[in-house]
């Protein structure tokens, strides 16, 4: 079978690097796409290491790495736990996540993801699911289309944008990427167009793949499934994704802030491993996509 073209993984060495890889450990690639983070955790380890991915798009599956030492299940890490003991696994040493939508998927103009391109409205991650762009815009209420506009988008005119959708409707479905266009066109700032139409693409897509609440469901895994001294290094490529990750690293919680003890000490699971860490302009230069990654690294305590 043909491999899908893919673009280079992202801080690829940076990512990798903070596995702090063992060579007899267990890793998860909770992001295999093609395979690039994949292919460099194999390089470091042994021959008794072990690698598990996981990539709910079946064209992923083209790009199945063949070494005893690797395993590539088709399923939404947010079952991370489930899949893992259905394979023995109980405890890993690092898990590695790329979040954000793949170059191919935004690159293949029929599974809708990219602005460039004439599509149906589509955007599944997960070619067999049920919930697609199609749906969310012409099934959804305006009050529903406002508040995914509004939190997944941070579109300040995200009233305007989900009247516009409900009103264009009643007359005939919005089928198209072109025709969606059109309907949110007079919205649209002189000179910010793309920008703007970015972030309705991002919302539609963030509540077409659920992917606020699979980040959730995924991180709070984290814990009881890596080792003591296991680590954490996950890639955002927008603000929403990053808070959550920030947060959970810092205090195990996704908003407020953690009980302290009657000595005034706090019980987190992860400690920070660095700071924050972006791509060079020089990577940037070579790979568009990186010009927003951010890498958070945190290691069990």
């Amino acid at each position: 079978m043909k491999q899908m073209e893919y673009h280079n993984p992202v801080l690829l060495k940076e990512t990798v690097d903070g596995l702090a890889i063992k060579p007899d450990g267990i890793y998860v690639d909770v992001t295999f796409g093609g395979g690039g983070h994949s292919r460099e955790i194999l390089k470091r380890l042994g021959e008794h290491g072990k690698l598990y991915a996981f990539d709910q798009d079946k064209d992923a599956l083209l790009n199945a790495i063949d070494d005893d030492r690797f395993v590539l299940i088709n399923e939404n890490f947010r079952f991370i736990k489930r899949f893992l003991r259905f394979y023995g696994v109980r405890k890993v040493d690092g898990i590695l996540g790329d979040f954000g939508v793949s170059s191919h998927q935004f690159d293949v103009a029929e599974r809708g993801f990219s602005t460039r391109f004439e599509a149906d409205l589509d955007m599944r991650m997960n070619q067999g699911g049920e919930l697609s762009a199609y749906h969310v815009i012409n099934e959804y209420d305006e009050s529903d289309l406002r508040t995914m506009f509004f939190q997944y988008g941070e579109l300040r005119n995200a009233p305007k944008l989900a009247r516009a959708i409900v009103s264009s409707r009643k007359d005939k479905p919005i089928k198209t990427s072109v025709e969606l266009k059109e309907v949110l066109s007079p919205y649209m700032v002189k000179y910010k167009e793309h920008k703007i139409l970015a972030q309705i693409y991002q919302a539609i897509r963030i509540e077409v793949n659920q992917e606020i609440e699979v980040l959730k469901e995924f991180l709070m895994q984290t814990e009881d499934m890596l080792d003591k001294g296991g680590r954490i290094s996950l890639i955002s490529y927008h603000s929403l994704e990053d808070r959550l990750v920030k947060r959970y690293i810092r205090s195990g919680m996704f908003e407020g802030e953690p009980e302290k003890d009657m000595y005034g000490n706090i019980s987190v699971p992860f400690k920070k491993v660095g700071g924050l860490i972006v791509p060079a302009d020089e990577e940037i230069k070579l790979n568009n996509r990186a010009r927003s990654a951010k890498l958070r690294i945190g290691k069990k305590i």
